[in-house]
Parts: structure tokens; C-alpha cells; sequence
């Protein structure tokens, strides 16, 4: 059945199923998947922004990146308007930040959310919390974030947890990823870091499926396996299957960002040129699986 554009978009109108083609819904025919952004987690280069955080801020831009992801904030810690001014010169949006539980008490949460609304950050991440792997304080832990996700959510904001590998450690026969996970719901983002998570010996790809629409969020650290002698800590060169975690976000992550941190280092490049370098990196996977 050949269609005139008119007879077409008459059909599109009207909801009708063209015969071939997609359903028509509410976002219209031929809907694809949002694109995932590309980001880097500061620690990546703390050096470099130690020494002149606007100048870091630049030369992220110029790598590339289309976010940054803070963990401190140097000389905006009480400007969140200079900062803002700052990234939006640069281009630069604001893809999350890594903040201590203590932020998201009852007391300093409305503190937090206007720091933080200010500067465009949807996503307050714990990157490591004591309480975490506690028989006891896990489930205290987990409820702090539940209540906070909660206050958080009319801001259009979330909060969530970051994993290193001691996370998967078990109390019984759960691990306390899995505790935290079932005792915080879905409001609360599991932002796995996949090296991590490689480096324990589980695959990334299944604790994405396992809580879908959770991974809003997810760090992307190159990292070479125990044993892997010929990988480099760069990523498209390490031993992270990085395909098959790309396209778990994309299916059922529900993923915002995929998060470059950066923790180790080619002989001789600085912090700064392995960022890049891996970015680079990245895309060319992306661009294989035409995802970018």
C-alpha cells in the first residue's frame, strides 16, 4: 500500500497503525529512544581543579564532554549563581554530584535542593556510606534516602547510592546492593559503577536488568580485570564489556547519563588527556553501535 504524505500524517493524526510502520501514540510515529549524554565525574581530574577549577571546566568543554558531574564544588561552594554563570559560558550542563548523606538530613535538605536547583543538578548521588554494609544501620541508611527521594521528587531531583565492591557483600543470602535496592524503591537511583562492579566479579549488565528504570545514572570506569596483562584503564581498550551495558541502558536503565570517571592513568597523560581519551573512546563505541 503506497501512502501520499497527506494520507500519512491523516493516519498519524488519528492514531491508526500504518501496516509496516510503528503504533502511533502520544509522542508520534517512528519515536526513538532519548539520546544518553555524555559526562565526566570531576574526581577524574581533582588535581586539575584543585589548581583553577574554571580552567578545568574549560578544557572538559573542549574534550567534548557535555556534562560534568561535581564532587565539591572549590571556590562556588556558596555561589551556586557564579557557578551556574560559569557552566552556562562553557556549555556545560550539570549531569549530577556526589554529596555526603549528611546534605540530605531533614535539617540541610532545603539547603541542598536550592544549591542545587540553581545550578541545574537533577541527581544528588552518595558516594559511600559507612552505614552501607552495616547488619543494623543499612536499613537506617535506607530510610534516610527513601525519605529524602521523597522530599526531593516535587523539585523534579532524586537521590541515590554509588557502589565500590564492598557493596555486593552479603548479609544472609542477599547482597546489600540487593537489601538497599528492595528497602529504598524506585524512586531511589542505583548509580552502578560498572568498573566497580566488574572489578567484583559481577556482571554490570545484569544488576541493570535486574532494576530497571534504576540506572538513571551510570559511572563509566575503564578498568582492567585481574589477569587481562595486554588492557589499558581506558575505555574501548579495558576489560568492561561496555556494548552490552550500553544497550542494557538504553533497554530497561531508564539512563540520563553515562558518567566517564576516570581513576587510573596511561604512563606519561595526565589526568586531563586520559579523560579525553577515553571520551574518545566511548564515542567510537557508541558511534559502532549507533547509539550516537
Amino acid at each position: 500500500m503506497k501512502l501520499s504524505r497527506r494520507e500519512m500524517l491523516t493516519m498519524m493524526g488519528s492514531g491508526v497503525c500504518v501496516a509496516g510502520l510503528p503504533a502511533v501514540g502520544e509522542a508520534g510515529l517512528f519515536k526513538k529512544k532519548k539520546k544518553i549524554g555524555l559526562a565526566l565525574q570531576l574526581y577524574s581530574i581533582r588535581n586539575h581543579c584543585g589548581q583553577d577549577i574554571d580552567k578545568a571546566l574549560a578544557q572538559v568543554a573542549e574534550l567534548g564532554y557535555e556534562a560534568v558531574e561535581f564532587a565539591g564544588y572549590y571556590k562556588y561552594g556558596n555561589d551556586a549563581a557564579a557557578l551556574k554563570a560559569k557552566l552556562d559560558s562553557l556549555g556545560l550542563k550539570v549531569a549530577g554530584t556526589h554529596i555526603r548523606a549528611g546534605e540530605l538530613t531533614e535539617q540541610k535538605i532545603e539547603k541542598t535542593i536550592a544549591f542545587h536547583k540553581e545550578i541545574g543538578c537533577k541527581y544528588l548521588i552518595v558516594p559511600g556510606d559507612g552505614r552501607f554494609t552495616h547488619p543494623e544501620k543499612s536499613k537506617e541508611f535506607a530510610s534516610q534516602l527513601k525519605q529524602a527521594a521523597a522530599t526531593l521528587k516535587p523539585h523534579g531531583m532524586a537521590c541515590g547510592y554509588h557502589n565500590h565492591t564492598k557493596e555486593f557483600s552479603k548479609q544472609g543470602d542477599k547482597t546489600y546492593w540487593d537489601l538497599f535496592a528492595e528497602r529504598t524503591g524506585a524512586d531511589v537511583v542505583l548509580q552502578q559503577d560498572v568498573g566497580w562492579t566488574t572489578h567484583a566479579g559481577l556482571d554490570p549488565v545484569e544488576l541493570i536488568k535486574k532494576y530497571p528504570g534504576r540506572t538513571k545514572t551510570a559511572h563509566f570506569k575503564p578498568t582492567v580485570a585481574h589477569g587481562d596483562k595486554d588492557k589499558q584503564p581506558i575505555i574501548g581498550q579495558d576489560s568492561v564489556n561496555w556494548k552490552g551495558i550500553i544497550s542494557a541502558c538504553y533497554d530497561v536503565g531508564g539512563t540520563d547519563w553515562f558518567i566517564v570517571e576516570q581513576e587510573r592513568y596511561l604512563p606519561g597523560k595526565s589526568p586531563m588527556e586520559c579523560s579525553g581519551i577515553s571520551l574518545d573512546g566511548l564515542k567510537a563505541i557508541l558511534k559502532e553501535m549507533k547509539k550516537l
